[in-house]
């Protein structure tokens, strides 16, 4: 009976002890910052695996552990620079617009890429499986200056081609219009990204280029706030990138769950398709949130505007916060991968 009780009690302080680590992983181990603006009012340009971990970390209360309460909205690309200005929305997690609209004079920045490897893929209706057959056709996309429209110009470049004048443009609202569009025949190829992506390709589509595959770096989603709103409210946003590690991390080790969270807010219920598109997701999750100034060089070399491609990628970032964070807190929850 002893030795029962013994292995009972040895196994129980087991027990606690991993529950207690796991504890650690996602909640301890950061400074204790005090937020300077409670509730942060965040937009996502889209629902899909490229955002799972800040909605996971949302739902499992991983921001307001911090003492931060995080409501999040989804937000048009065209309409989030707007509301960074106006103070509507103080984080937008997405695309282009962060440079768009400080080119247009905004002072928008980035602070963080919780993505920086493109997932988009080009897909054409069956028969249509390579750059060339797209000459004279049309390519659904979503906004305009968004990511799709920059890897079609670059890639129409490459290919001695022009947007506008080889391969017509249709511009939608985001991911889901621009499938649609391509799903009832009204569009010769489209340029996604998952979950889309995994719609199209289970429905037998040829992709015609995985931009993944080609290495194609960009910043989306990215972490875009006004420069002013970083110098008045620093913790604030440490505690969100904090808290947003944390969701990455459950993201990362907790499968199940993070299945769970992605299935609600993307209405996907089909297992394959559920499995397929987290797998893309974990493909392009940054552990280190580090914005890389050449990913902005691609988005600048293809804009249309002139001298627009001379700028300088380093006024369109701020990495001084996430340097602290990746030094305080995401060096210890990915040790080795993160410094």
């Amino acid at each position: 009976m002893v030795k029962i009780r013994r292995s009972i009690s040895l196994g129980f302080m087991l027990l606690m002890s991993l529950l207690l680590a796991g504890q650690i992983v996602y909640s301890a181990q950061s400074p204790d910052l005090k937020p300077e603006k409670n509730p942060l009012e965040v937009a996502i340009a889209a629902t899909g695996p490229l955002y799972l971990p800040v909605l996971l970390a949302n739902e499992a209360g991983y921001f307001s552990k911090r003492g931060l309460t995080v409501n999040i909205s989804t937000l048009s690309a065209t309409a989030s620079a707007q509301a960074l200005l106006s103070g509507q929305v103080d984080i937008y997690q997405g695309g282009t617009a962060t440079i768009h609209a400080n080119v247009g004079g905004a002072d928008l920045i980035y602070i963080a890429a919780s993505v920086d490897r493109s997932t988009l893929m080009l897909f054409g209706q069956k028969g249509l499986t390579s750059f060339e057959n797209l000459r004279g056709k049309s390519v659904a996309t979503t906004s305009v200056g968004a990511f799709g429209e920059i890897a079609m110009r670059k890639t129409a470049k490459e290919h001695g081609m022009e947007i506008g004048k080889d391969i017509k443009l249709l511009y939608h609202k985001g991911p889901p219009d621009a499938l649609s569009t391509f799903l009832v025949g009204n569009a010769d190829g489209v340029i996604i990204t998952p979950p889309q992506t995994e719609m199209a390709r289970s429905k037998g589509f040829p992709v015609i280029i995985d931009f993944y595959e080609k290495g194609l770096k960009i910043i989306g989603p990215g972490t875009g706030v006004a420069r002013a709103f970083v110098k008045k409210h620093p913790n604030t946003l440490k505690i969100f990138l904090m808290g947003y590690l944390d969701g990455l991390k459950r993201s990362l080790d907790d499968p199940a769950y993070a299945h769970k969270i992605l299935s609600q807010t993307s209405k996907i219920t089909d297992p394959k398709l559920l499995e397929d598109s987290y797998k893309e997701g974990v493909k392009v999750w940054n552990k280190d949130m580090t914005v890389d100034p050449h990913a902005i060089k691609l988005v600048l070399e293809q804009s249309t505007l002139p001298k627009v491609a001379e700028l300088d990628p380093n006024r369109f970032l701020d990495n001084s916060l996430i340097r602290e964070v990746n030094r305080d807190y995401a060096a210890k929850l990915f040790p080795g991968e993160v410094k």
